[in-house]
């Protein structure tokens, strides 16, 4: 239970992101730029942290290097960004939070294409299940637009940004430790995110108190924590449990998003909601819940 209660926990502190990226958009930065500063604060925090907990995961192979180009630049700056700037378009947090949620949905889809895994009946399914939710959200069903085309390839952007992350970490994934791959994951993603943000410009706006607390707070609160937690918490929950115990971060985005966006709930959200959720939670239906210690 205590290992459960480690990955719900770090599903809330993702779901509460929205929070720090209004600020930092109040402040003058925009959504490039707050990649951009996720990427580099949470790189120097995992940075000090591996210097003093473990130095040697710090080494890597060269020939490792293009895996960690495609995690960092083709994941983290792509997902990053679609989920900030949809976020900022929407106006809300809970439509990106289920939008990126998308992402098992792409693993799927890409994990037969590259590593010829099957695709099976309950797979199938789930897919339907995903576009029907989809179909609410946007309100496509319903006759209403609910969300721009814009906010849903956006939304969409970030589940399939996020997908590439477990692909690419599949060629890392039994080679170096999670820390490691994060660490250079973000910072080869800092590296890139920097020169084309131009938020070395914007530099000055984190003399502000407010603003450089959401900095530190979208890097350490939203990104390093959860991720040790949801770490901490894989060591004895099965992998398909606990990325169902993670969707609650759609839920606490939803809170979010009524209480700092007033986001507006109609009864097709809600309904897509449950459906794309229902999807994720059915696609590891029946995989073992614990993993002995």
């Amino acid at each position: 239970m205590k290992h459960a209660c480690y990955i719900i926990m770090a599903g809330c502190l993702w779901g509460i992101i929205s929070i720090f990226i209004n600020i930092l958009n109040a402040a003058g930065f925009d959504s490039m730029q707050c990649v951009a500063l996720r990427t580099v604060f949470t790189a120097l925090i995992l940075l000090v942290y591996l210097l003093v907990t473990g130095r040697s995961k710090l080494k890597i192979r060269v020939r490792d290097i293009p895996f960690f180009i495609g995690s960092g630049l083709f994941s983290i700056v792509l997902f990053n960004y679609c989920y900030f700037e949809s976020i900022e378009l929407i106006g809300g947090s809970a439509v990106p939070a289920l939008l990126l949620y998308t992402a098992p949905i792409f693993v799927m889809i890409m994990s037969a294409i590259f590593f010829r895994e099957r695709i099976t009946g309950k797979k199938i399914a789930a897919l339907i299940l995903t576009f029907a939710g989809l179909g609410f959200v946007t309100g496509a069903f319903t006759g209403g637009s609910v969300i721009s085309m814009k906010a849903l390839i956006l939304g969409l952007g970030s589940g399939f940004g996020y997908a590439l992350y477990s692909i690419f970490g599949k060629f890392l994934v039994d080679k170096y430790d999670a820390l490691t791959i994060t660490f250079y994951t973000f910072l080869v993603a800092a590296v890139g995110a920097v020169p084309i943000s131009g938020v070395g410009g914007q530099m000055g706006l984190l003399t502000e108190p407010k603003t450089l607390l959401a900095a530190v707070g979208l890097a350490l609160l939203s990104t390093v924590l959860p991720f040790l937690l949801y770490t901490k918490g894989l060591a004895h929950v099965e992998a398909g449990r606990a990325s169902v115990l993670a969707t609650v971060e759609p839920f606490v985005a939803a809170v979010v998003g009524a209480l700092f966006f007033r986001e507006q709930f109609t009864v097709s959200k809600i309904v897509g909601m449950a459906l794309i959720i229902g999807a994720i939670v059915y696609l590891n239906a029946g995989k073992p819940a614990e993993i002995e210690d």
